[in-house]
């Protein structure tokens, strides 16, 4: 009897498994979550820097115990009443849930090998770091408490830019951080940023690259709009590296590339420099 192929043709390829993400993007190493902590979220093969959560970057920076976290309190509102696919007052919660904390930035206090100063650190966990009038605020005081206590400020940064469910509220938060870093200046107290991936947009043309020492991850992506995006509007084909930390360096827009396991040796030699005596 012969048999019937019942065989479709299709063009239609099977979803591929989602990819697991402790699987470095580069070379495909996979790793626990133990794994990664203890290497600082640094791909042991190739270097890839994998995104790093603002409390972990904290406790890998600071001296045990010596961070006292500043403006927990503020949380982010919805003057506008933002709706897009879903209203704005869900995503932040469902943001708050999943990451544990109350808005994009933490700031406060700490040591770093003895040397005192305040800290901003970005999440881009929460809602891809994006800067809205709570982030502005709580870096506005970080350089408030960093003049009054006469310290530096040391800014961590990773974020999509200013938060467009806020509109024009959060780009008034470009040039609130500016007079803010301008009025830390006039104290007599120094910044230094370090931008790690992604740093672009709003926060990219305010704060974070108006440090007196600019330091960034390798292959940190640190441009105002992402290479798609450029691509798109400009119809050119982009360099390879274009925007990313090694391409600024070579062009002078940033003082050096840190990698992570050296970064907190990087900062208090920094911090050290700013303390001496005149």
């Amino acid at each position: 009897m012969a048999k019937i192929d019942v065989s479709i043709e299709t063009d239609e390829q099977p979803v591929p498994p989602p990819k697991h993400p402790n699987t470095c993007p580069v070379c495909h190493s996979h790793y626990r979550d133990d794994e990664l902590e203890q290497s600082l979220w640094v791909c042991a093969h190739c270097g890839h820097h994998f995104t790093m959560r603002a409390r972990a970057r904290i406790d890998s920076l600071v001296d045990p115990g010596s961070f006292v976290e500043e403006s927990a309190d503020l949380h982010s509102e919805d003057p506008l009443g933002f709706f897009d696919l879903r209203p704005y007052v869900e995503r932040l919660a469902e943001a708050e849930m999943s990451t544990g904390l109350a808005d994009a930035m933490v700031t406060g206090q700490a040591a770093i090998e003895g040397r005192g100063c305040e800290l901003a650190v970005m999440d881009f966990s929460f809602m891809g770091g994006s800067m809205g009038s709570v982030v502005g605020e709580k870096f506005s005081r970080a350089c408030d408490s960093a003049a009054e206590h006469g310290m530096p400020l040391v800014t961590v940064t990773g974020s999509g830019g200013a938060r467009m469910q806020e509109g024009i509220l959060a780009l008034m938060q470009l040039p609130k951080t500016v007079c803010a870093v301008e009025d830390l200046r006039d104290a007599g107290q120094a910044m230094i940023s370090v931008m790690a991936h992604p740093t672009t947009g709003g926060v990219l043309a305010s704060f974070a690259t108006l440090g007196d020492v600019l330091l960034a991850e390798p292959g940190a992506l640190m441009s105002f709009a992402g290479p798609r995006v450029v691509e798109s509007i400009t119809r050119e084909k982009l360099p390879d590296g274009f925007g990313r930390a090694e391409q600024n360096l070579r062009f002078g827009h940033v003082d050096a590339i840190v990698p992570r396991p050296e970064l907190r040796t990087t900062l208090s030699r920094l911090l050290r420099l700013f303390d001496a005596p005149e």
